[in-house]
């Protein structure tokens, strides 16, 4: 999980989102109107609204191309539920909260982190065998 993650508010450019997600290294950036979690910015969403022809990523807002709802979690969620969830929904993020404020972001790639933590010695194989 990525601990206290970067945001960004509903009204900024897909430019400076892309810019802030190169910056920080993250694919994922919870979006805020006035403080509120209102949706979820992908590196993917960003690409597909960038695509479009008559899309300017200057001028176009992350409000136009996040995700809403989001799928959120509390610290205490158990891993296998949110993985459960994460692959029936195909979400690739659920957004950690804690106390009402955003804790931290669970990607898909932080759950293949946790299989590969937990599984047993001798299932695992090396590349290529």
């Amino acid at each position: 999980m990525t601990a206290s993650p970067h945001t960004i508010g509903v009204d900024q450019s897909l430019a400076a989102a892309t810019q802030m997600m190169q910056a920080h290294k993250v694919r994922h950036l919870p979006v805020l109107r006035g403080g509120e979690m209102v949706g979820l910015l992908s590196e993917r969403d960003i690409q597909l609204v960038a695509g479009l022809p008559s899309v300017d990523p200057a001028t176009f807002t992350v409000e136009d191309a996040m995700s809403e709802p989001v799928y959120s979690v509390t610290p205490d969620t158990p891993l296998e539920e949110v993985a459960a969830e994460m692959a029936a929904h195909k979400y690739g993020a659920a957004v950690v909260t804690e106390g009402g404020h955003i804790a931290g972001v669970f990607t898909s790639v932080d759950a293949l982190y946790a299989l590969a933590d937990g599984a047993p010695t001798r299932n695992r194989r090396a590349p290529g065998a």
